[in-house]
């Protein structure tokens, strides 16, 4: 065995995952400062986003390239403000975006833990634009869905980011359109991900025919959804 090997195997599991926590934050910082020094007058550079989403370190739950340049053009010619259910890179990437023309995200996120993460890396990512709320799933019936603060939140959301509730959530990710429905405003973009799912696929049908909206299937490698209300 090398001196190097000995050492590493000296070092306590925690110390490592640490190390590797580190690395991976100080990675990713210099992936997002490389794209927030981006012109915002085309599409950011695909080796720019694959290192994003590489940095981040969730592969595994974070939406695929063809989706991170759907929602980051809509986000820039969205007049405001952006609904986002559920949260990761996205809200990070949405609220530069919004931060640069004057609106507002509003993130809802059912995590206990990830929501403190995510409040964290918005703090050191110097983001202010994004209306972070920590809203826990609740029964409605057939479905189950967040219990967002409606009482505070805009009645023209223009945009909707729909990633999450997670797909074994009861009804999925239907309940958007049922609770949010009065706030979206006419010609609203709703871009849902993961709609190779059927759960997806019926909840874009069940939305089409409530709302009147026009859909559109998105994306090879990982399709998604585009309805304008």
């Amino acid at each position: 065995m090398s001196f190097v090997g000995w050492i590493k195997r000296l070092v306590p599991g925690p110390l490592k995952a640490s190390i590797r926590e580190m690395r991976r934050r100080r990675r990713f910082r210099r992936a997002f400062d490389r794209y927030r020094n981006l012109p915002t007058t085309s599409d950011p550079a695909a080796d720019v986003v694959a290192e994003l989403v590489a940095a981040w370190g969730n592969e595994g739950f974070s939406s695929l390239n063809e989706y991170i340049f759907a929602f980051i053009r809509h986000a820039r010619q969205t007049p405001g403000p952006i609904l986002e259910c559920g949260s990761g890179l996205s809200t990070l990437l949405l609220g530069l975006e919004a931060e640069r023309r004057g609106i507002k995200v509003w993130t809802l996120e059912h995590h206990p833990e990830w929501a403190e993460r995510m409040r964290q890396e918005l703090t050191t990512c110097g983001i202010t634009s994004v209306e972070f709320c920590q809203a826990p799933l609740r029964a409605y019936g057939e479905f189950a869905w967040y219990d967002p603060p409606l009482d505070r939140m805009p009645s023209d959301f223009s945009l909707v980011i729909c990633d999450g509730p997670p797909g074994d959530t009861l009804g999925g990710r239907y309940g958007m359109v049922p609770i949010m429905k009065p706030r979206l405003q006419p010609g609203c973009v709703i871009l849902l991900d993961d709609y190779e799912r059927a759960d997806e696929q019926t909840a874009a049908a069940r939305w089409v025919v409530e709302t009147g909206a026009a859909l559109e299937r998105y994306g090879d490698a990982k399709p998604y959804a585009l309805l304008r209300l």
